[in-house]
Order: C-alpha cells, then structure tokens, then sequence
C-alpha cells in the first residue's frame, strides 16, 4: 500500500512539475529578448489586448457630462476614420492642389471608392492613394495615413492650419512618396489602441484594420475598462468604482508619466507599445530621456521643459492636469488658464507679478502669453506651395518662466486693446 502511495505521489510531482517547467517556458518566452536596437534590448511582454477595452460609448451611462465635455477636445480628435467631415483640408478646385514643381502635383480628389492623393507627372496620373485614417484635431494640422494591407503609410500631403493650406507632410522629401511606414509608437501617442500583429523586428509592422480604438480616449488614462464596464453594470448600486483607474487617486509622479508617454520627448522603448497603462513606471517601458530636458523641439517635450520650470521646482503638487482639464476643450481660453496660475501666484502671497499695474490694465487675464510664448517648431514645419524655406507651427513652451521680450509684446497688445 505505501509502495502504491509513493508511486502515485511520484507521478504527480512529475506532473506538477511538467506543468511548473512549461509554465515557465511560456512565461519566459514572453519575455524573451528579441531584439536589440541601438544597444537596448527590447522585450516583448503583451498584456494588454483589445479584448479588454470597452470604448468609450459604454462610459455614457454613468459619465454622461464627461463625456459629452471630452468629444470636443483634441486629444478626443487626435485620431479619426477618413472621412470627409474629419478632414480639414479643402477637395474643391483651385483648393486641392499642391504642386512641388512644374510637371509634379498631387490633387486631393473625390473618387466614387474614397478620398484620395492622387500623384501627377505631366499631367498624366501615376499613383493613387486612398485617406483611410486622420492624424491630428486640425488645432495645428492634420496628416493622413493609408492602408497597404495590414501596413499603414504616411500620405505625402499634409493639411497645414495656419495657412489653411496643404503642404507637404513635414520631414518628406520634395518629391512625391507614399511609403513612409507608420510605427506603432506613432500610433501609441495618437489612439487609444491599436492590435499590432507582427513582431517588432518586423518593418513596416502590421496592424489588425478591426482593432483600433481611435483617439486619445476614456480608457487611455483610466485603462482598460472592460471588467468595470461588466462589474458595475451588474452592481449598479456599488458606488465604489472596480477595475478602473482613477488617475486622481495616483501619486504626482504616476500622474506625470502619464501624460509624459506622448509628452516627454523622443522616449525609445524597451518593450511594445501600448503596454503602458496609468500608474506604471514609465522607465519600465522606455529607456529614460537622458538629452536634457528642453533640449530638442518645442513640440513633444512639454513634460521635460515644465519640469525645469520653478512653478514645477518650488511645488509639491504641481502637475499637467493642475492647469489642463482633460476633459474639456479649453484651447485659447487664456483668461481661464490664467486664473489657475493667480491661484500660486497672488497678492496674498506676495508672489503675483511685479509689473506695476497701470501699465497693463487686465493683467490677471493673460499670464500664458507672457510667461509661456509660443515658440517655432521646427518639428512641424512645413512647405507650402511655392516655398522653399519650411513654415513652422507655433507652439507654447511649457519651460515657465520670465521672457522679457515677449512681456513687452503683450503690454503693447493690452495697451492697444484698452485705447479700442
């Protein structure tokens, strides 16, 4: 009898540890070092999968007021299907023509199928490429990507908003070139998710057309949202919110790298994108940006360059949704953002702005222009027709502090304005 027991008891500690030896294989496959890109490995970890996001359409039921606010932001814009009424440049002719020189044009047309760039050589078409997705609300601009396949390419025309004009998408050549690959940490900073499908070593990568959550969403800053969306709708009673991040309730450094994963500059990842969710490590996921906080571009690194700014640096809870309220479009209302300045930066305290008043009559209802000027960005510049110097997209630093000039080109502004 205890000869059968043991032997009963071998057999499963063999299967035990079968399972426990596969069990790691498969753990460790997934964790697998598959790639090394300019001296850093790159592992692959999939955690996160489409299946586990709701969309933001379930969010009405109880959110109702958020959500309706949210649809009219950018970042709710930032990403859009093709249609016509997304696109902010003009089809109408003598309007939907860029031309790179004489003999070479590519028109914005509409064609029975679609919308499309469609390239010209004398005359005579050479290429059509269909708009299948939206890049950008249209606040600076707008570019535009096409489906080859399961490959997504950038759309050598670009919607400039400044000028109201097409250009050419900043970066391209000046030439006509429909294959410039999107990368999916493109995409990580422009939807919700996107299920990319081949490996990462894999150029261009391919990418799944029926699993896109387009638009920074809900559930790009309070995470998949599956399970809470199935637990509260069976307890509606429970007023404690499940299976849900509420980025309130993170500490101020969670909170920064939040917003840092598309605001902190030119981040190399270490695993695949859209495996970062609100409240990870941000340097679990990428190599951190060792260039210097305002060195680069005023587009992108808005995270670095506040972090330099004494606002940040004398402040123990200063963070981007301090002055930004995610959830509603507020760009150009300089009078409101104000306010949240004077809230610091005030008489009470002794730290409201020394200019003498007189000089400038509304001087609470304009603190940016001062203190965070627009800057040029060389990183979205473009050529419009006919140019051969770039035209650059301006944009707020967020590096806030004392800019002499631009002070004097607002009190002259606000002098101009009280005479009126």
């Amino acid at each position: 009898m205890k000869k059968i027991i043991g032997k009963e008891f071998a057999v499963i500690f063999l299967i035990i540890s079968t399972v426990f030896f596969l069990v790691q294989c498969i753990n460790n496959g997934e964790e697998e070092v598959y790639k090394k890109e300019k001296g850093v490995e790159i592992t692959e970890v999939r955690k996160i999968k489409f299946q586990q996001y709701a969309g933001s359409a379930t969010c009405i039921t109880c959110h109702k007021k958020i959500y309706e606010t949210h649809v009219h932001t950018a970042h709710y814009f930032t990403s859009r299907p093709a249609e016509e009424k997304f696109i902010k440049g003009s089809f109408e002719k003598d309007r939907n023509v860029y031309v790179f020189h004489p003999g070479l044009s590519v028109s914005m047309e509409k064609r029975d199928s679609g919308l499309y760039e469609v390239a010209y050589s004398n005359g005579v078409e050479k290429a059509a490429r269909r708009f299948d997705i939206v890049m950008g609300s249209g606040a600076k601009g707008q570019t535009y990507l096409w489906w080859r396949g399961a490959n997504l390419y950038q759309l050598p025309i670009t919607y400039f908003t400044a000028a109201d004009q097409w250009c050419n998408s900043p970066g391209f050549p000046d030439k006509v070139d429909f294959v410039r690959p999107i990368t999916s940490r493109c995409l990580e900073c422009h939807t919700t998710y996107v299920n990319t499908t081949s490996p990462v070593q894999q150029v261009p990568e391919e990418y799944d057309h029926n699993q896109i959550l387009y638009g920074v969403d809900c559930e790009k800053c309070h995470g998949p949202a599956e399970k809470h969306v199935e637990y509260q709708l069976q307890n509606p009673k429970d007023s404690t919110a499940k299976y849900i991040i509420n980025p309130a309730r993170l500490t101020r450094q969670q909170n920064l790298e939040l917003c840092a994963l598309c605001h902190g500059g030119r981040l190399q990842k270490i695993k695949p994108s859209f495996e970062f969710t609100a409240g990870d490590k941000l340097s679990d996921y990428f190599v951190p940006n060792t260039t210097g906080p305002t060195v680069g571009d005023v587009h992108g690194n808005q995270y670095g360059m506040l972090r330099e700014s004494k606002c940040f640096l004398r402040s123990g809870t200063l963070t981007c949704v301090t002055c930004h309220n995610p959830h509603e479009n507020e760009r150009g209302k300089i009078a409101l953002l104000s306010q949240r300045c004077i809230t610091c930066h005030n008489t009470e305290q002794h730290t409201f702005c020394k200019i003498d008043p007189a000089r400038v009559p509304s001087m609470k209802s304009n603190c940016i222009d001062c203190h965070m000027p627009k800057q040029r960005s060389m990183s979205i510049a473009v050529l419009l027709p006919g140019d051969v110097v770039p035209t650059a997209a301006l944009i707020r630093t967020h590096l806030i502090k004392i800019y002499p000039e631009e002070t004097e080109k607002v009190i002259s502004m606000m002098k101009r304005q009280s005479v009126k």
